[in-house]
């Protein structure tokens, strides 16, 4: 009897029904779509920061030791200490190898530029967009075009390969009043040696120090400076998970872990975990979280991640407060139906059975097109915010479903309520 009284009743009151049922879709295709968005927002976002660059530097040991005369630190070894070029492929080699976005390193020296004075021109030599042989990723690419992508270059990219070729920096070649396609010699400041030919493939614009330099493949630095197979420091750019109570506190005392957090900390993607496994396979180094680019990364991710839930709960909220109105409105207009189920016996608790019932079948058609259409609108953001797709979660399913379920039945609790105000003689005499 309970079925068929709610198969009567579903039908009737058609028009308050698919308006719940389009409340409930509306609000429930926002969550899933933040959900959705919410699931992959740590790595879309972090992989959106790495465009503004690395987050760790690798440097020799021997660069951070210093001496104290007179209060001063002084480090005699600074900018001749180096790492070996053929050692750097071993960073892919950690346990978060594929964390690893990319990284470029650095080699850096004074340069006297024939025919404009004696003052001296940084020299820096690097990768630009260099292909590694890694033994599990057939096409690695690395480079200041991977980690560096907000570096603009009026002109073109000069070739890892081409060691005759170079960027200048814009200021410098402003100064210097050169034009795409000018040879420069330039030659070790401070040394009588044979000049080499370079040739300006284009300007480089990065709003930093390398504007007043000249760029070169890191063969060519090499070759000019006489310092073969070596840098100085190494860039590296990977994807880290948000910082947290463990990070800080291994970044504050390694050795106050306990073991079984030493483990969770080692096999969790904290950017000092990384630079501390790339420490592990390249020897004399010493890799150095840039903490400030960590930290910031975590309080944006942190931070949206609480928008996107504040954006959940006022949809949710927003989708009661109209269901509860669509509710009150269907049960004025039921009012001689329930006044007559009292009549015939029904107590307060089988009516209220029935409308809670009537309100989750509506929630859970509403999630289910709420599902479909956030899938379509966590696609369209996705697309529009990170340039890329959003996955597919089959647990957010479930999840929906009962969340408009909640929305359905927690905006029917309220004018449920007037079910026990209404008196069968009453509502049958239309009073």
């Amino acid at each position: 009897m309970f079925f068929r009284m709610l198969k009567q009743s579903f039908f009737e009151g058609r028009r308050n029904k698919i308006f719940a049922i389009v409340t409930v879709c509306l609000s429930s295709g926002l969550i899933s779509a933040m959900m959705n968005l919410s699931i992959e927002v740590g790595d879309k976002m972090t992989r959106e920061l790495k465009s503004y660059g690395a987050n760790i530097n690798l440097l020799s040991k021997s660069e951070n030791l210093f001496l104290k005369i007179g209060g001063v630190d002084y480090n005699p070894l600074k900018g001749r200490t180096f790492l070996d070029e053929k050692d750097l492929p071993k960073i892919k080699n950690i346990f978060w190898r594929h964390n690893i976005v990319g990284f470029a390193p650095f080699l850096k020296g004074d340069v006297e530029v024939e025919g404009k004075g004696e003052s001296p021109v940084q020299l820096v030599g690097t990768y630009f967009d260099k292909s590694l042989p890694i033994p599990d990723e057939k096409d690695f690419h690395t480079g200041v075009r991977v980690i560096n992508p907000y570096w603009q270059v009026r002109g073109e990219w000069p070739q890892d390969d081409d060691s005759a070729c170079a960027l200048a920096g814009a200021i410098l070649g402003k100064k210097m009043g050169w034009k795409i396609g000018d040879k420069i010699r330039v030659r070790t400041a401070g040394k009588n040696q044979a000049a080499e030919t370079l040739t300006i493939k284009g300007f480089l614009h990065t709003g930093g120090a390398e504007e007043n330099g000249i760029i070169v493949p890191l063969k060519a630095a090499q070759r000019i400076l006489g310092l073969s197979d070596k840098v100085q420091s190494v860039s590296v750019s990977a994807l880290a998970a948000p910082e947290d109570k463990l990070c800080r506190k291994a970044r504050r005392d390694m050795d106050s872990l306990t073991t079984e957090e030493y483990d969770q900390w080692y096999c969790t993607a904290y950017v000092g975990s990384i630079a501390f496994q790339i420490e592990e396979v390249i020897s004399n180094a010493k890799a150095q979280p840039i903490w400030k680019v960590a930290a910031s990364e975590g309080t944006i991710i942190n931070k949206i991640q609480l928008l996107m839930f504040v954006v959940t709960g006022a949809a949710f909220l927003a989708s009661v407060l109209g269901i509860s109105s669509l509710m009150s409105s269907a049960i004025m207009e039921r009012s001689r139906e329930i006044g007559l189920m009292k009549a015939l016996g029904a107590a307060d608790w089988e009516v209220h059975l029935l409308f809670m019932v009537e309100a989750a079948i509506l929630g859970v058609i509403g999630g289910m097109l709420g599902w479909i259409a956030g899938c379509g609108l966590s696609q369209v953001m996705g697309w529009n915010i990170f340039k890329s797709a959003v996955s597919f979660h089959p647990v957010t399913i479930p999840v929906i479903i009962l969340i408009s379920v909640l929305i359905a039945i927690g905006g029917s609790l309220v004018p449920s309520r007037i079910i026990t105000r209404l008196r069968p003689a009453g509502v049958l005499h239309g009073c």
